[in-house]
């Protein structure tokens, strides 16, 4: 089969299009053609910095297709089902296993490139917004980023949760475009202060809720826009630096920093997570949610489009197809 490998971290350059051996169909996994991956944040840090299980090493989070083999102990699934299907690497490839546990059948009416695009970022989504952040209709939340794929899941559940919802970008035509997924006010982070504005539109009282995917001086900068007793929830790092946060900071405020991984959640408590992503997929199905896709792009050129992801040019999520 072919997938984009890497043999070293690195830039999307070290990604090479190789013939691959199939793999294997081990106890309680399955295995799934690809029709579509999804990008996700986590496959750029793993291309760049994580850890390689074996070399050549196959990166990725998400991916969709049918199921063309099942082990013999696998109940729930068969042959000819459409899956997304979640694990540590692997998916940027024609097939892969996984454990089926960690699949998710694909609701009638949505196609496989919407509905890889789902688990992560609607997931985590919900996890910054509810489990960590404990949001209320009638709060008020900000979100970094709001043009990723990430921050648009944030947006469309923060506003149907009946907040009020404020969203960072690097542009005005971005923000402009966000309006119709529920933004309220939008922040051109590279003409304004972030801060400032969030006061401004708050009358000096800040956000309840701040969901942070950048790290870095934008992490730390957050603390000074929340409301009193407001959650900063911090759940990547696109700056690719950590953030140094003086537990003092929060004092003042009476604030709180959480942190999600979504991955630690589906693992400690599994039937909840995994129920949860399945009800997300029905949403998005009966279009109840939106998933913005803005480019796709072969398999064999998977290098091009990671460097697209990180370019911070596309608005909403990267695709790429076998």
């Amino acid at each position: 089969m072919k997938a984009a490998v890497i043999r070293e971290n690195g830039g999307p350059e070290v990604l090479r299009y190789e013939d691959v051996p199939d793999p294997d169909c081990p106890a309680g996994s399955v295995v799934v053609d690809a029709a579509a991956i999804s990008i996700e944040g986590g496959d750029l840090l793993a291309r760049a910095q994580g850890a390689l299980s074996e070399v050549p090493h196959v990166v990725g989070y998400l991916s969709a297709g049918t199921v063309s083999a099942t082990a013999p102990d696998v109940t729930g699934l068969r042959v000819g089902d459409r899956v997304v299907a979640l694990g540590l690497d692997g998916s940027h490839a024609t097939r892969r296993a996984t454990p089926a546990a960690f699949t998710w059948k694909i609701p009638e009416g949505l196609d496989e490139a919407r509905a890889a695009c789902v688990p992560v970022a609607f997931g985590t989504a919900y996890e910054c917004l509810f489990t960590a952040g404990g949001l209320t209709a009638g709060q008020t939340v900000l979100i970094h980023a709001g043009a990723g794929g990430l921050g648009m899941a944030v947006i469309q559940l923060a506003k149907q949760a009946g907040a009020t919802v404020i969203a960072t970008a690097s542009s005005r035509g971005k923000l402009e475009r966000l309006k119709h997924l529920g933004m309220d006010h939008g922040i051109d982070y590279t003409a304004d202060s972030f801060v400032a504005q969030v006061k401004e539109l708050t009358s000096s009282r800040g956000a309840d809720v701040i969901v942070d995917s950048i790290g870095g001086r934008n992490l730390i900068d957050s603390v000074s826009a929340l409301a009193y007793r407001g959650t900063l929830v911090s759940v990547g790092l696109a700056a690719r630096a950590g953030s140094s946060i003086e537990a003092q900071s929060l004092w003042a405020q009476n604030a709180s920093l959480r942190g999600v991984y979504l991955g630690a959640s589906l693992f400690a408590e599994y039937a909840r997570v995994h129920a949860l992503i399945g009800d997300l997929l029905a949403r998005v199905a009966d279009g109840g949610l939106r998933v913005e896709i803005d480019s796709t792009c072969p398999l064999a050129d998977a290098g091009a489009a990671h460097a697209y992801a990180e370019s911070r040019k596309a608005f909403g999520r990267v695709v790429i197809t076998p």
